[in-house]
């Protein structure tokens, strides 16, 4: 997997296509990527101690890699990678 942690990546299908953001995760063995920004997703969350509330927390999804592509550092160039 040529995409790691750190690297910028662009959007490339999907409700957030053209998009770009920093890989926060890397999950080589199901060839997903977590995304800063991007495919989000909202969970509720119980109250752990009485008398607290429960609250709804938004939280990034996994984006397979073939939907992304890593951003050039000229121009904001989109550069192709090869799973080997």
């Amino acid at each position: 997997m040529k995409i790691k942690k750190d690297d910028n990546v662009i959007v490339l299908t999907g409700k957030y296509k053209g998009k770009t953001g920093k890989v926060i995760k890397s999950m080589p063995k199901e060839d997903r990527i977590v995304v800063s920004g991007i495919n989000m997703y909202k969970k509720n969350q119980r109250p752990t101690k009485q008398g607290q509330k429960g609250q709804v927390i938004e939280k990034n999804g996994s984006i397979h890699i073939s939907n992304v592509a890593l951003v050039g550092s000229k121009k904001s160039e989109k550069t192709k990678t090869v799973k080997k």
